[in-house]
C-alpha cells in the first residue's frame, strides 16, 4: 500500500467493528494507512506523542473513532495541524448521541470534522480523507470518479416491480 497517508485511530479495540469500514475503503483505493488503538483518557501521553509525530511521518489525514465522551479526535486535533475526522461510535446507553455531541462541540481553534454515528460515518470519513488526498494525487482522484460513477449507475439501474 505504500507509505502511510491516513492514520486510523480508535479508542478501544471494540471500535474496530465500526472502524473496519474506514479501513476497507482505504484498502479498496490502495491508500496506505495504519490503524491503532489509543485512548485520550487511558493512554494520554502516548496519544499526544503519536499525534505530535504524525506530520513528520508523512501522514496527511487522521480519522478517529470513539464512543462516550469521544475525546480522542479532539485530543489529536489539539496536537497536530493535520485534518482530523471524528467518527462517533454508539458505545453507551445514549446510542452515540454523547459521542456525536462531543465530536461536534470542539472549541474554536481545535477543529474536528464530525461524521455520522457508526458505520456510515466510518465509511464517509475514509471517503472524505480520499477527497483530500485526491487534491494532490491524480490516481486517487480517478478512482473516486469511478466510484461515483458506479454509485450513479447502481441507482439508475434499480428496477422497482410492483
Amino acid at each position: 500500500m505504500g507509505d502511510i497517508k491516513v492514520a486510523v485511530l480508535m479508542g478501544s479495540k471494540n471500535d474496530l467493528t465500526i472502524m473496519e469500514d474506514t479501513i476497507k475503503t482505504l484498502k479498496e483505493f490502495g491508500v496506505g494507512y495504519e490503524a491503532k488503538v489509543l485512548s485520550a483518557h487511558r493512554t494520554p501521553k502516548e496519544t499526544v506523542d503519536y499525534a505530535e509525530k504524525l506530520k513528520n511521518r508523512g501522514v496527511k489525514v487522521v480519522i478517529c473513532g470513539a464512543g462516550a465522551s469521544a475525546a480522542l479526535a479532539g485530543t489529536v486535533a489539539a496536537h497536530t495541524d493535520l485534518p482530523v475526522f471524528g467518527v462517533p461510535i454508539d458505545a453507551t446507553c445514549f446510542h452515540g448521541w454523547d459521542a456525536l455531541l462531543s465530536t461536534v462541540q470542539m472549541p474554536p481553534g481545535v477543529p474536528v470534522a464530525a461524521l455520522g454515528v457508526g458505520k456510515m460515518g466510518a465509511k464517509n470519513a475514509a471517503l472524505m480523507a480520499l477527497r483530500i488526498l485526491a487534491l494532490q494525487d491524480v490516481k486517487i482522484a480517478d478512482k473516486l470518479g469511478v466510484f461515483k460513477e458506479e454509485q450513479r449507475k447502481s441507482i439508475l439501474d434499480t428496477q422497482i416491480d410492483l
